[in-house]
């Protein structure tokens, strides 16, 4: 099979690199090479949103989820995608109102945030909670394929080169192509994604005699698999709330889809693309679903890298195990090169100054931003799930000072929130090591600090709206 994976990986390369020579600009200017030129239609950004959002985490990490956990993990993902989708289309009209009447050249949140209040500092903790946040969801993409990979082909290559391997095919035709080429790339991946999840999902609905069947037998395994918290009481209100709201503000706090946000061509550009992007979210987590109770009946006691190792491979044809493994590389590739792009952006906004100069030290912070993500992914934990909610989280702190930075007239009067966000992180991450605790009371400390920044934001606006 590792003969098979060469062959249709070395095409799947081909590809990129035929899509990376077609996005190729001459005009190297930042606004070209940073924002696709900000003329971006339907299609192509209903792609390039839903390979940034569905990643490794979603073929891997949902349907063990499902397994584990039960049919609360719809909730938690599939229904706070939709609520996010509501989000985009609200909230995302002021912001690519925001930025216009601002009359600044966009090229991330960092440096808007700056210039909105007026203080380097609102840039800073923009660029540190991306930073912090995003480096470990990168990495933990990486991780996970790199798992797989050594799974199915044991002692074959070393895991470090497996990684290094697909760190320099992104890094490559993204320092090549800027962003034009990694949505280019993006349609390809998420094509690949929804037929890669489809093909697996329908083979274990069919394995389990359908999905009436499904249900039957899984009430048998254990039958708080279908209702919440689940047999291990992890989908409690709490943690629901927290990581809707976490999930829900991914467009407006992490760079790489904000800024697809600011790119799209029109407002109407970006409904239509929102639109689908709902569907879009179905169809992916759906048969994640019938992957993960197939999972609960097959291989209730085995462990996640077995029980993935056995649906995804063992169990299917050699061509489909190949599709897997392709489609896991490619959903991981598709979110980690828009990442690290992103937090290059963040630079590139930050910096100002001369435009080229600028953009030579963009791309070397892409070069090095992939350096940590590989070093990281190495010594990562295997949790991709759990740390995927600890991203979407820590990202989420950062957005009412954003809100407050886009719906005040005045954002530089309110100086005190970036220092008031900077603390709030640096306590979500004490205590997401045990350093504080997890709880104060009954109430979680992620959701204390959200509902905390969030009212603060709240009431500046009220009363600056009664002013």
């Amino acid at each position: 099979m590792l003969k098979l994976l060469l062959i249709i990986g070395t095409l799947y390369v081909l590809a990129l690199v035929y899509l990376t020579y077609m996005a190729r600009d001459k005009d190297r200017s930042s606004a070209n090479y940073l924002m696709a030129g900000s003329n971006v239609g339907s299609f192509l950004g209903l792609f390039t949103f839903a390979a940034t959002l569905f990643s490794t985490f979603t073929i891997l990490g949902m349907p063990d989820f499902f397994r584990v956990h039960g049919v609360g993990a719809w909730i938690f993902i599939a229904v706070s995608d939709l609520f996010m989708v509501f989000g985009i289309i609200l909230v995302g009209y002021h912001v690519r109102k925001k930025i216009k009447e601002s009359g600044t050249n966009y090229y991330g949140m960092a440096g808007f945030m700056s210039h909105c209040y007026g203080a380097r500092l609102a840039g800073y903790v923009v660029f540190l909670g991306a930073f912090l946040f995003l480096i470990p969801y990168v990495a933990i993409q990486i991780k996970g394929v790199v798992l797989f990979l050594d799974q199915a082909f044991p002692d074959q290559f070393p895991m470090w080169l497996w990684a290094s391997l697909m760190l320099i095919v992104m890094v490559v035709y993204s320092e090549l192509g800027g962003l034009k080429a990694i949505m280019y790339s993006d349609v390809l991946q998420g094509i690949l994604l929804l037929l890669v999840i489809w093909i697996i999902g329908i083979v274990c609905l069919n394995r389990l005699g359908g999905i009436g069947e499904m249900f039957a037998q899984v009430q048998l395994v254990d039958e708080k698999l279908l209702s919440v918290p689940g047999p291990k009481g992890l989908f409690d209100l709490q943690f629901l709330i927290g990581s809707m709201v976490g999930i829900v503000m991914i467009p407006f706090t992490q760079p790489q889809v904000s800024t697809r946000l600011v790119i799209m061509r029109n407002h109407h550009a970006l409904y239509r693309t929102a639109v689908a992007l709902g569907f879009f979210a179905i169809l992916v987590i759906l048969p994640t679903l019938f992957i993960g109770m197939y999972g609960a009946v097959h291989y209730e006691t085995d462990s996640t890298a077995d029980f993935l190792g056995k649906t995804l491979i063992t169990d299917q044809l050699p061509l489909i195990g190949v599709l897997v493994l392709l489609g896991l590389i490619a959903a991981a590739m598709s979110t980690a090169d828009s990442q690290i792009f992103g937090l290059g952006a963040e630079i590139r906004s930050l910096l100002g100054g001369e435009d080229q100069q600028a953009l030579r030290t963009t791309r070397g912070a892409i070069f090095l931003f992939a350096v940590i993500c590989l070093l990281f992914s190495l010594f990562s934990p295997d949790e991709l799930v759990l740390l995927a909610r600890l991203s979407f989280t820590g990202t989420a702190l950062m957005a009412p000072m954003i809100f407050l930075g886009i719906f005040t007239r005045n954002a530089a009067k309110h100086r005190w929130m970036p220092w008031i966000t900077l603390v709030a992180i640096l306590a979500f991450i004490l205590s997401s090591f045990g350093l504080l605790p997890t709880k104060f009371g009954l109430i979680r400390t992620d959701l204390l600090l959200l509902f905390t920044l969030g009212f603060l934001a709240l009431a500046v606006g009220f009363v600056e709206r009664k002013t």
